[in-house]
């Protein structure tokens, strides 16, 4: 009997000492969202309620954000070792700070929410309609700070277009009530305001995607510190995997999706946002790039060309390399990122 249990705890021993996760505490790392809990972050959630994190040996520890432009201040600043937030404000980073900003890993967000939306009584049908038209958007945001380049690209007169500035808050209300006849928004945030106001987005509105108009900049998507890429990249390689698997689960079932989003804050309307996660796979995700590259990859002539616009549309001093902003080194082989959506 004594030689029997010296065995077993000789056996169980052993399996310990050979299991990774048994071996070595999980590493922690800290991840920032790009503003409070939204449905189109389930993929972050889903990978936390499937174990994904936990097999990778990692306990990703997930905040509420301030928006997707301070998730890189956030990295930037210590605080946060990853989040969800947008490349647009890396390429800034990059220009002003080299070395110092975060690194894209994993481009979620194939298209660019950035948009013009418009009154349907302001008679704006086609975007040359912006001429003698006045225009509103919060000072700052990408969409605004890019429209002078997309006034070039697109050859409009800028001279002929009134432009207004007002608090981000104060968009959707101010476009309601009249006071301007379109409005410079994120549409994945815009189209939900206004189902909130009471209006309806679809039948009341015409609006104007950027990426229509030969805009075609990259936008949200998991980005990590230089530091933990040097550090432990190990953990980076792994906190990818995770996020990999579960973006293609929440394509196939967003209803189960939505689960674990209301299992991490149970405020939210959930018949919003689950609108919101379908928005976000049907108008940012899914691409005919996604489709021929895969999930969480860029192609890097077009990235090439994002930065140029971003670079002119900012007015920045300094032109990163693509390098600089986004690598692929963390990816899993193409074959497991085939993003499928069934719209269910």
């Amino acid at each position: 009997m004594s030689k029997s249990l010296t065995a077993f705890a000789f056996a169980a021993a052993f399996a310990a000492l050979a299991s990774p996760a048994a071996a070595q505490a999980p590493t922690t790392i800290k991840f920032t969202l790009g503003w409070k809990t939204q449905g189109s972050d389930a993929a972050f959630f889903v990978a936390r309620d499937k174990g994904y994190f936990q097999r990778e040996g990692l306990n990703v520890v997930i905040d509420q954000g301030e928006g997707s432009g301070a998730t890189v201040t956030r990295i930037m600043g210590g605080a946060y070792d990853a989040g969800f937030g947008d490349i647009n404000a890396i390429i800034q980073n990059a220009a002003a700070n080299p070395g110092q900003q975060p690194i894209m890993v994993y481009q979620m967000w194939n298209q660019p929410p950035f948009a013009v939306v418009a009154r349907n009584p302001a008679g704006i049908k086609t975007i040359k309609d912006f001429e003698g038209k006045t225009l509103g958007g919060a000072q700052g945001t990408p969409t605004t700070r890019l429209m002078p380049v997309f006034a070039s690209v697109n050859k409009l007169d800028l001279a002929k277009i009134k432009f207004t500035n007002m608090a981000p808050n104060l968009q959707e209300p101010l476009l309601i009530q009249g006071h301007m006849d379109a409005a410079m928004v994120f549409n994945i945030t815009s189209y939900f305001n206004l189902i909130g106001l009471g209006q309806d987005p679809d039948k009341d509105y015409t609006w104007f995607s950027f990426a229509d108009y030969g805009m075609d900049l990259y936008s949200n998507g998991m980005m990590v510190s230089q530091k933990l890429i040097k550090e432990n990249p190990k953990a980076v390689a792994g906190l990818v995997k995770a996020v990999n698997q579960a973006t293609l689960d929440v394509g196939k079932d967003i209803p189960g999706a939505m689960n674990s989003v209301m299992k991490f804050d149970a405020l939210v309307d959930r018949g919003v946002e689950q609108r919101r996660l379908k928005f976000a796979y049907e108008k940012l995700m899914v691409s005919a790039e996604a489709k021929e590259i895969g999930a969480g990859d860029v192609k890097d002539d077009r990235l090439k060309r994002s930065i140029g616009m971003v670079v002119s549309g900012y007015g920045l001093a300094r032109t990163p390399e693509t390098s600089e902003v986004y690598s692929r080194q963390f990816l899993p082989p193409r074959g497991e990122r085939e993003l499928v959506y069934l719209g269910n």
